[in-house]
């Protein structure tokens, strides 16, 4: 059996899926002060009266660490940034602790300037003043030579419980995107952390042994160990999670807009043609590129509990959440509250939620029917000009879809399916534009997608032709290559390696695909001279899931 857990910011669902489909389901809520008792019950409730030993794998997906950031809650985190000649770093400042050190590595990785170590000590003594316990240290070409990361990274140790160094992110060049990258890998850090540890510790109790794998942004999976350095991988993991869900439960065909409706957020993807899209290059946070291949989504602070307010008299919903919506216990009414107000739903105490809603509009000196409606009108609103924006964005470049880039594709939703707890509530207040889809299951499709994502392997080539060298560490493969080797041909070798790595290991999906992921070539001089290229390539099995729920 497969087990998928999805931990949001408002419920955390469990799933358990065997040959036969979906054996059981169970949704929790998330404490998140108390991560390791909701996970623990869910996992109890999902696997009563089942024999635990017969779960062969388990896939994790989480929303927390996208909830932090959309809510502005991230930890403070220290970015030391060094790029030396032709590049200012201050433009690519984040948050309120960025340290620019003197120090410059060139294009071949020959140190120019060493770093400027009386700098690098004020910026620390500067970090211990304001308790900051994570770091980030990114320099440029430090994928040619990472020595000047190293020595941050080194000068930190004594005060970080993390540090991110950029050149273990990726061997891509971007060197904007890689210090992004590095900034939030640390920023999340803690979040995540706290969430793989009640997951762990959970699993152990409970004497469940099989193999643990966190779904990164693009629909792909890494194993949990990995992960604790990888932190970043994970951000957009709940939105994978809905993708992969979506594309379990539903045959699509047509473009398509799926929103995946939570307790804090909704997220936004978009379908061409059936595929969902991909950020190839990486996806923007805040506002930001960053190297993390992502399928292509959008989060935006609507959910079910969104708090409403009334700000210079105009009705509001999210994107803070206060807490719990009055019908399951909380001090402000939310969207579900509007909803229960509104009788367009029933869910749990309608009677708290109409009490809380009459409160605020009398404290706003409104009607309590006109706040319900327009704190609804709000949320459609708010979703409805966020699709509009993403589909007109997305139509103004090159459709990379999961399996191909689709030249000339302009995209034109035909259907909305939506997924998360609140989906059918909303569907009802949505159908007026566009023919609206709610699967079977809508309300744990999440845990269903993580459960069922293919299981990803990712290999690294590295090249040096002036040594006549080609390695494939992960696959312990060595071999000897001819100075004229090229980057068609390494890219042609690791898939070739990887797919037959993978068929003595007894991989049997037969739906296997191999994409390349990253893939560059330097060429080297030495004492003026050519002296090779240094090659590096990066494959990836493609993401999808290993088994459709749909009829």
């Amino acid at each position: 059996m497969l087990l998928g857990i999805d931990v949001g910011g408002t419920h955390t669902d469990a799933v358990l899926i065997g040959e036969n489909g979906i054996e059981s389901t169970f949704k929790a809520k998330t404490d998140t002060r108390n991560l390791l008792h909701t996970v623990t019950t869910a996992l109890k409730e999902v696997t009563s009266g089942i024999d635990v030993k017969k779960i062969k794998n388990i896939n994790l997906s989480t929303t927390l660490s996208t909830n932090a950031i959309i809510e502005n809650k991230l930890e403070k985190t220290a970015l030391f940034i060094s790029s030396g000649p032709g590049i200012d770093p201050a433009n690519f400042r984040i948050g309120e602790n960025t340290y620019i050190i003197n120090g410059s590595i060139n294009h071949r990785g020959s140190e120019v300037l060493k770093l400027d170590s009386p700098s690098i000590e004020k910026s620390m003594n500067a970090c211990i003043k304001d308790n900051i316990k994570v770091f980030a240290a990114v320099t440029k070409f430090s994928t040619r030579n990472s020595i000047h990361e190293s020595s941050i990274a080194a000068s930190a140790e004594g005060q970080a419980d993390f540090i991110t160094q950029g050149h273990t992110l990726s061997s891509q060049l971007s060197f904007p995107r890689r210090a992004a990258t590095a900034y939030y890998n640390s920023a999340v850090w803690r979040i995540y952390s706290n969430f793989l540890t009640a997951i762990m510790e959970s699993l152990k109790s409970m004497g469940i042994e099989a193999p643990v794998n966190i779904l990164k942004a693009d629909g792909g999976t890494m194993p949990a160990e990995v992960s604790k350095n990888l932190p970043v991988e994970s951000i957009l993991s709940g939105p994978a999670a809905s993708i992969m869900g979506i594309v379990a439960l539903n045959k699509i065909t047509e473009d398509a807009v799926i929103l995946d409706i939570g307790g804090t957020t909704t997220d936004i993807a978009i379908f061409a043609s059936g595929a969902p899209l991909m950020e190839r290059e990486g996806i923007s946070l805040e506002g930001i590129p960053t190297l993390v291949r992502s399928l292509q989504n959008r989060s935006i602070g609507i959910g079910g509990d969104s708090a409403i307010t009334v700000v210079n008299g105009e009705v509001r919903t999210g994107p803070e959440r206060k807490g719990p919506c009055a019908a399951e216990g909380g001090e402000h009414p939310t969207l579900v509250d509007a909803l229960n107000f509104k009788g367009i739903t029933n869910h749990q105490n309608k009677e708290k939620s109409i009490e809380q809603i009459k409160l605020l509009a009398e404290k706003n000196k409104l009607k309590p029917e006109i706040l319900a409606d327009k704190a609804i009108a709000f949320s459609v609103k708010k979703i409805n000009d966020e699709i509009e924006l993403l589909v007109s964005q997305i139509n103004q470049k090159p459709v990379y879809t999961i399996h191909d880039m689709i030249q000339g594709k302009k995209i034109i939703p035909k259907k909305i399916y939506i997924i998360g707890g609140p989906a059918a509530a909303l569907a009802v207040i949505m159908k007026d534009k566009i023919e609206i889809v709610v699967p079977e299951n809508y309300n744990v499709a999440n845990a269903i997608g993580a459960a069922l994502a293919r299981t990803t392997f990712e290999t690294e080539l590295f090249s040096d032709t002036g040594k006549e060298k080609m390695v494939i560490p992960n696959l312990g493969i060595e071999e000897k290559v001819s100075r004229r080797y090229s980057l068609s041909e390494a890219e042609n070798d690791i898939i070739a390696h990887t797919r037959k790595y993978l068929e003595k290991s007894g991989y049997k999906d037969k739906d296997l695909k191999i994409d390349i992921v990253e893939s560059s070539s330097f060429r080297m001089i030495d004492d003026y001279y050519a002296s090779g290229n240094d090659i590096r390539v990066k494959c990836q099995i493609r993401p999808g899931v290993v088994m459709n729920l749909h009829k």
